[in-house]
């Protein structure tokens, strides 16, 4: 069944459509969601919401991008748990008990392992800078650079003009370069 038919089959009343719906966009609805708020708890909360919030106005969708209409639905989940976020700090106690040198790493068998932890340390620091550029940037960048999608797409999924889409994606990688470069030795290729 293509995207359409599965749309207007959850208008209908059969939920299973939307079963399926969910199962073709979870993996980057969640994706997008665990890049702009760097918990996997709270991603899995905000795609859950987001997918909640979809359901329920999936009869108002008018049609065009469904991913585009969902990643907006998911950018505004994002935002509310970050909102929740800072009106109630929260720290996971599964966070403190970890232990950093037992924490899984996927990583090549070819590589070496000085390889590995440069791979590592650049993970963290590009980490970081994304978690410290604002909201709007953030998601532009995520949407962009992580998840590989259009001007278009990005603007018609974040509700911003393709012209904002553009500065915010600009600024975002201008910010994360100079903290990249900031006090710390250039990043080999």
């Amino acid at each position: 069944m293509d995207e359409q038919s599965l749309i207007a089959s959850t208008r209908a009343g059969n939920p299973r459509a939307f079963n399926q719906l969910v199962d073709s966009y979870q993996d980057i609805a969640y994706s997008v969601a665990c890049r702009v708020l760097g918990h996997a708890e709270a991603a899995a909360d905000a795609t859950q919401d987001a997918f909640l919030a979809a359901y329920r106005a999936l009869p108002a969708f008018r049609g065009g991008s469904f991913k585009a209409w969902l990643l907006r639905i998911v950018t505004n989940a994002c935002y509310d748990q970050l909102r929740l976020r800072k009106r109630r700090p929260q720290i996971s106690l599964d966070d403190l008990a970890e232990d950093p040198d037992y924490a899984s790493a996927l990583s090549d068998p070819g590589e070496t392992p000085e390889d590995a932890l440069l791979r590592e340390d650049l993970a963290q620091a590009l980490g970081a800078a994304i978690a410290k550029l604002p909201f709007e940037q953030r998601i532009v960048l995520v949407l962009s650079d992580v998840q590989g999608m259009s001007y278009e797409e990005i603007s018609a999924s974040t509700g911003a003009s393709l012209g904002t889409v553009k500065s915010r994606l600009s600024r975002a990688r201008a910010r994360v370069r100079d903290y990249l470069t900031q006090g710390r030795e250039p990043l080999r290729p």
